[in-house]
């Protein structure tokens, strides 16, 4: 049931990132809940190498948001979305 919750999480924050990196046109269901899931494994990858633990439900949820902003940025860098 877990990994349900988190695919449903992870479509969400993809969505969010996309639309504020203005890719959204550009990325379906499944790529929202790639970004999104390994967005958020990135993002915690990162506060953890920083040394930040996030707790609570808010900045878990910013954490990913974050991550899944970065990916979307680098993916953009090297070419798989076009900037609107």
């Amino acid at each position: 049931m877990n990994w349900i919750i988190s695919l449903i999480i992870g479509g969400v924050v993809g969505w969010l990132a996309s639309i504020v990196m203005k890719t959204n046109a550009q990325m379906g269901l499944l790529a929202n809940v790639l970004v999104g899931v390994v967005g958020s494994v990135l993002g915690f990858m990162l506060a953890g190498m920083v040394g930040l633990a996030p707790s609570g439900g808010i900045m878990r949820f910013v954490v990913a948001f974050g991550g899944a902003v970065l990916l979307i940025f680098l993916l953009q860098k090297l070419g798989v979305f076009r900037k609107a």
